[in-house]
């Protein structure tokens, strides 16, 4: 019996009518693998993941392949969005064993969960230099009767390695010093590491596939805000372009789809994922704010426009995820013949054709992705256009193609909401606010906060759940949900002061602190300490798709020290940043927001405090000009208990503070004057 049925993740109920006798990751599995004395097959992936739904219909779906696996293992299959602790252990392993990873992630696991074989896809039959997953199956079984010493053996040792592994990056500071470690001096020495990996032909960073890499490219902008170097701007500002131009955004329905399989940025991947959009937005945002370009404004009405539609629940939650794959093809929906297009825009098709690369041949597989090879600008010039004449004519054509798109067959829909992803996307809908102005764009991040609060709640003492989908949650919430909601809430309380959120910040920061900090390393463990269904309890500090939760924790702490007069949050900032130092300069690129946090403590905290009776209409102001190294507080009432607003009188006219390092310069009631105060 498969035991799928009653869970809530799209992922496993994919599985639910596998002839495989599938477990969730559950005490029932663990209990009967014991019970038994059977290996265990951890079968790790998610919803949008193509090569899963292959194995799938290849393996999973095959009853003699199925009866295999039923006689032999428990079986369990895991959303690695649900439970992404349990994914890094055993991608960690597999890791260890094959030098790659993946997913499908196939792990195989001794009774009491120790791992001790491992891969990725293995197709039905041998081929590409792969075994069978019969022949993987009747392997392992094998030897797990036959040679059982040593498969506990390679468990423990696997096991041990992880561990230690851990602790590879971290620096010793056990003896710290007075001395300021954080100085400018070696900050041309990481920029130019991130530099050499510059794609200067094509944007982004390194080779095939490429990855939209936004913590890379804000970091970029952070570096040029502080030492005014063009080179880092214009690297940051062409990858952006290409990635817009390119097939990876989709040219009709907005938004990103996870990475580019050619170094054009032309094939996308075609999943589209929550996180991405959700950095991408804020680094386009932040971009906005410095060139004020058409390309970023029209770029995020477009892809808010998209997760507003495709993306958001009615309860103002946000969705994890759209498939690659609509009618088991990969990228069908997105893709175009050149007839196609020819029947829905007619006279207009020959030009539209021209400018999106699209010909009878395709350009991916016999189709056309669409994709501008060139600007509106240089487009419209060299066809003797006018411009906005021309960018009219092209959106119309877009509609039309959207409308006819939207009759398609459309790919899944991951319809499980995530905390930490949700909360990305708020802090997304923040910052696209601070640059734009849109009202429902300030709307939609305070209505998915007060969602997070209603749904993911478990009590002040239990904290957060991880994921909710039809009323339920589950799963206690990791690192990376705590340190992004907080993130969220200093970002939303920087454009609406409502000073609710601060005070949720500071208290999910207690909680945090409490129950995921290991005061030996100076780092924030991943799990719960009352979490007991894992066998090691991992730190997690790459920022890899998604932005590490520690490294977001050194920027919320640095913000809060700063905002609540906190100074041991600020030294517990400084001890992490130290802790991770050497890693950041040896792995730049995998450490692109501790490298922001860098600089951060480098250049120090602005603090802006606005008071008086138009105090919201200056801040909004303020908030439209790219600075990453202020925080920003503003009341029109008389009175705030917060220090940096404490003992500023109320006036008639509106005045700005401008403080740092526990120093204030002059009020002013000038906009221009504070501007040159900050940048």
């Amino acid at each position: 019996m498969n035991r799928l049925s009653q869970e809530t993740s799209p992922y496993l109920l994919q599985h639910a009518h596998n002839p495989v006798d599938w477990y969730p990751w559950s005490t029932a599995a663990f209990e009967k693998a014991v019970a038994e004395d059977k290996p265990i097959l951890v079968s790790i992936g998610y919803s949008t993941c193509h090569w899963c739904h292959v194995m799938e219909r290849e393996s999973f779906e095959d009853e003699s392949i199925a009866a295999l696996m039923n006689e032999h293992f428990v079986n369990i299959k895991v959303d690695r969005e649900e439970r992404p602790d349990v994914d890094q252990i055993y991608m960690d392993a597999v890791q260890t064993l094959t030098k790659s990873g993946g997913w499908p992630l196939n792990c195989f696991l001794t009774p009491d969960k120790k791992p001790f074989f491992g891969g990725t896809y293995f197709p039905p039959k041998p081929k590409h230099g792969r075994p069978s997953w019969k022949e993987v199956l009747e392997h392992i079984a094998k030897g797990f009767k036959e040679e059982r010493e040593e498969v506990e053996a390679q468990a423990n040792k696997l096991v041990e390695y992880i561990q230690d592994h851990d602790e590879e990056f971290i620096s010793d500071i056990k003896t710290l010093t007075t001395e300021n470690i954080f100085n400018t001096n070696q900050l041309e020495e990481l920029y130019t590491q991130i530099q050499d990996r510059f794609d200067q032909k094509d944007g982004g960073f390194g080779h095939a596939p490429k990855f939209p890499s936004a913590m890379s490219l804000q970091f970029l902008l952070n570096y040029h805000f502080y030492t005014k170097n063009e080179t880092a701007l214009s690297h940051a500002i062409f990858s952006l372009n290409k990635m817009i131009q390119g097939g990876i955004y989709d040219q009709i329905g907005g938004g990103f789809a996870r990475y580019a399989t050619d170094k054009k940025w032309l094939i996308p991947h075609f999943e589209k994922m929550l996180y991405d959009n959700a950095l991408l937005i804020g680094t386009i945002a932040n971009a906005y704010k410095i060139t004020k370009a058409d390309i970023y404004k029209e770029t995020l009405i477009e892809t808010l426009d998209f997760i507003e539609k495709e993306m958001t629940s009615e309860e103002g939650g946000f969705y994890s995820a759209q498939d690659a794959d609509s009618e088991g093809v990969e990228g069908k929906y997105y893709v175009w013949s050149k007839k196609e297009i020819e029947q829905i825009l007619g006279k207009d098709a020959e030009w539209f054709c021209d400018f999106c690369g699209v010909t009878a041949k395709g350009n991916w597989e016999e189709q056309n992705i669409l994709w501008r090879e060139v600007t509106f600008e240089a487009y419209a010039e060299k066809n003797g256009l006018e411009l906005m004449d021309f960018k009219t004519q092209y959106h119309n054509c877009r509609k039309k193609l959207y409308v006819n798109r939207n009759q398609r067959i459309k790919p899944g829909l991951d319809d499980k909401i995530l905390l930490d992803w949700n909360a990305l996307m708020t802090t997304g809908y923040a910052k696209a606010y601070a640059a734009l102005g849109n009202l429902k764009y300030k709307e939609a991040a305070e209505r998915n906060i007060s969602f997070i609060y209603k749904a993911f709640q478990q009590s002040k003492k239990k904290g957060l759940f991880h994921t909710y989908k039809n009323g339920q949650a589950q799963y206690d919430a990791f690192l990376s949900d705590y340190a992004y909601l907080i993130e969220a809430l200093l970002e939303t309380y920087f454009i609406t002061f409502k000073e609710e959120y601060l005070h949720q910040a500071d208290e999910l920061v207690v909680y945090t602190i409490k129950n995921f900090y290991d005061p030996t390393a100076y780092l924030f463990f991943y799990t719960n300490a009352h979490q007991t269904d894992i066998i090691i309890r991992k730190k997690e500090w790459y920022d890899n798709a998604t932005p590490s939760g520690n490294s977001t924790m050194v920027h919320n702490l640095q913000r809060l020290g700063v905002l609540l007069e906190k100074e041991d949050y600020q030294d517990m900032a400084r001890k992490m940043l130290q802790t991770m130092k050497d890693s950041l300069f040896k792995y730049p690129t995998s450490f692109s927001r501790w490298g922001s946090a860098y600089l951060q403590e480098i250049y120090g905290i602005k603090e802006v405090a606005i008071v008086g009776k138009t105090a919201y209409e200056y801040a909004k102001t303020i908030n439209e000009w790219f600075v990453p190294n202020k925080v920003i507080m503003a009341t029109e009432k008389k009175q705030s208990n917060f220090p940096l607003l404490a003992d500023k009188s109320v006036l008639q006219d509106t005045m700005v503070y401008v403080c740092e390092n526990y120093a204030c310069q002059q009020p002013t009631n000038d906009l221009q004057k504070t501007k040159k105060l900050l940048i």
